[in-house]
């Protein structure tokens, strides 16, 4: 399996980037003690990215799908505008304790709002227009998210989308299962999307970036 970037890069970029707020450390943590796989968190590089971006973009409304144990929510949230709402949708129930313990503990429960159930009828569900949308769930369903959330951007607004070059399974001739497939058509189709322009992020597993035209 292919690394994305030199393992050494990647200790390097994380070594000179700003320090990590101490709650998403913490939670750095705990997600590695308790969860099966803790590889998931987005993690500190990332969750700058996610911080900065929102904060550059002066953005009031967030959606992400996918939220496992909160990481890249809260780094969201810590963004945006104070008054501002982040909607982050978990399917597995389990979670929840987690994800609330840490956002109270981010002191962002007026900022966050936490939905537990299946993303395609929440995401119908919500009548705001948001700034910037994140997807991080399951990889067979990117079309489904992207074409969802699509009409729920505002011009301008950014779509991204996490995992995308599939721990560089992308570029294996020999990968031909049914995700990494998935994935590569996902990647073209929005390539040659004439309602968006877009690019991939080589952070971590790669982070399509669709912006709204």
């Amino acid at each position: 399996m292919m690394h994305i970037t030199n393992p050494e890069i990647d200790k390097y970029i994380e070594e000179v980037a700003t320090e990590e707020h101490p709650i998403l450390k913490e939670l750095d943590r705990d997600t590695h003690l308790q969860e099966n796989m803790p590889h998931m968190v987005s993690g500190h590089p990332q969750g700058l990215f996610l911080t900065m971006l929102a904060k550059s973009m002066n953005a009031s409304k967030v959606l992400e799908i996918g939220t496992f144990t909160g990481y890249a929510a809260i780094a969201l949230a810590q963004g945006m505008q104070e008054n501002g709402t982040l909607h982050t949708i978990e399917v597995d129930d389990e979670k929840e304790k987690i994800i609330s313990e840490y956002i109270t503990k981010a002191n962002l429960d007026h900022v966050i709002k936490l939905h537990i159930g299946k993303a395609l009828n929440i995401i119908d569900e919500l009548d705001d227009i948001f700034d910037i949308v994140f997807i991080d769930a399951d990889k067979m369903n990117n079309d489904a998210y992207y074409e969802a959330c699509l009409p729920k951007i505002r011009k301008g607004g950014f779509i991204l989308i996490d995992n995308v070059l599939w721990k560089g399974k992308v570029v294996n001739p020999e990968a031909k299962d049914k995700m990494t497939i998935a994935i590569k058509d996902f990647n073209k189709k929005v390539t040659s999307d004439k309602r968006v322009q877009s690019f991939i992020l080589p952070l971590r597993d790669g982070i399509l970036m669709a912006q709204k035209l």
